[in-house]
């Protein structure tokens, strides 16, 4: 499974969304309607799959899932 596959499943999940509402370039806050709480929650679920460390900074450009996989291919690519 990609790296975006898998940060879908996890939102999915966590998130309690269709897949099909996950689409790359949709906004998480405006369009979906996540709240910070569940973005603290995403960012340890994150964390545990892809063994990195997101800080709090970079939550903050978790703005679609384009940006998550952006943040999370630079973390383990390093």
């Amino acid at each position: 499974m990609d790296i975006k596959a898998q940060i879908k499943d996890i939102l999915v999940k966590l998130l309690k969304v269709k897949p099909e509402e996950l689409k790359d370039d949709v906004k998480l806050y405006d369009s979906i309607g996540v709240d910070s709480t569940e973005m603290v929650e995403a960012l340890i679920a994150l964390d545990k799959v892809f063994n990195t460390k997101l800080s709090s900074n970079e939550i903050g450009k978790f703005s679609t899932i384009n940006d998550i996989e952006k943040i999370i291919q630079s973390k383990i690519s390093k």
